[in-house]
């Protein structure tokens, strides 16, 4: 009995490090969280240390394993719902302004960078000064619209 609840120990304590590893957010957690209590109960009862002993180790141990995996879940949940920050995606929604008359193609001021523009609706005229909502990137060039005014309020 000694020998499975160590085996079970040893078990939990590697799924609850696979969790840190791969931030599966709980499930390989919880199941370690399991298996390290499992494996406390029958060692400590398998060595003769009595069930009392052997379900305050458990407690103990579950508490701590229980915590580890929030504390994880909660970093990867955290991690997943972050916005882009980076690349062609983040550019999507910024706002910048029109520094020439986009008719067909202009310039746009965005992110602290000049950048080529077209319209994104032919029927829209956007002068210099206009605000401008990024709608979608081809390559170097981004589409724009002219934004509106509850958009430009935080």
């Amino acid at each position: 009995m000694t020998g499975l609840g160590i085996a079970l120990l040893l078990a939990g304590v590697i799924l609850l490090v696979a969790e840190a590893q791969l931030g599966s957010a709980g499930p390989l957690g919880a199941i370690g969280t399991a298996a390290a209590v499992g494996g406390t109960v029958l060692a400590v009862d398998g060595a003769g240390g009595g069930l009392a002993l052997a379900l305050v180790l458990a407690a103990v141990v579950g508490l701590v394993a229980g915590g580890f995996v929030v504390i994880a879940a909660r970093a990867v949940g955290r991690t997943s719902r972050s916005r882009v920050r980076s690349g062609r995606e983040a550019m999507l929604g910024l706002h910048g302004e029109a520094r020439t008359a986009i008719e067909p193609v202009g310039q746009v001021f965005v992110d602290g960078a000049l950048w080529r523009a077209r319209r994104t609706f032919e029927d829209e005229r956007i002068e210099p000064g206009d605000p401008v909502v990024v709608d979608r990137i081809d390559g170097l060039t981004l589409t724009v619209r002219r934004a509106e005014p509850w958009e430009l309020n935080p």
